[in-house]
């Protein structure tokens, strides 16, 4: 029998909970929104000065940001699944966001907001652009954008949790090192809701998407 995208009224209750945990997840993204909308007006008054950590965070967070963005893109609309589409479309808004945000502090900083040739010099291990950790290769971003179906769907979620893998080991440097405290709230923040899409995608894997 053909595999479908349409979950069967006899998928195991961890499928159910997964997708009806999306409802949290779009009130917590809600809630860093509306959080981090507070640090990007305070941008315009802070008066701190960035550290390296500062910088290269946004620099680099923004960068990586934009290939989620890109992810989602290929996968919203498409017949891949509704728990993809809900993830994806959370991920898009929370994350167009917050690259604004991250422009935003950038430019109140006298700072570049052009896509870095070099990245993670701050977290020293500085390496080129394209190998920067969680990144999706050229081939499995083409890869995404060609796949259908339930095995889109699963492709997304694979390069997706990896791709938070990476931002999250960036957050978490940030949390700790930047100078100014609205970057580590802003960190944490970005960390806290990485590792909780991280667990839907881990209950999505092992059970609608298996």
């Amino acid at each position: 029998m053909r595999r479908t995208t349409r979950t069967d009224d006899s998928a195991p209750n961890t499928a159910r909970r997964s997708f009806l945990a999306f409802g949290a997840l779009a009130v917590a993204g809600t809630a860093l929104a509306a959080c981090t909308a507070i640090d990007s007006d305070a941008a315009g008054e802070n008066t701190e000065t960035p550290n390296d950590t500062d910088i290269g965070f946004f620099t680099d967070m923004a960068l990586h940001h934009e290939q989620a963005l890109a992810m989602c893109q290929r996968v919203i609309g498409r017949d891949n699944g509704d728990s993809v589409q809900s993830l994806a479309a959370d991920i898009l808004q929370n994350q167009s966001f917050e690259r604004g945000v991250m422009h935003t502090w950038l430019t109140v900083w006298g700072e570049s907001t052009a896509p870095p040739e070099t990245v993670m010099g701050w977290m020293g291990m500085e390496m080129p652009a394209a190998e920067m950790m969680g990144l999706a290769t050229d081939e499995q971003m083409s890869s995404l954008a060609t796949a259908t179906g339930i095995a889109q769907g699963r492709l997304f979620l694979t390069l997706m949790r990896a791709h938070h893998v990476g931002g999250v080991h960036m957050a978490e440097m940030a949390t700790e090192n930047a100078a100014i405290a609205n970057v580590r709230t802003t960190a944490e923040r970005m960390a806290t809701i990485q590792n909780y899409e991280i667990g839907i995608i881990d209950q999505l894997v092992a059970t609608t998407y298996a």
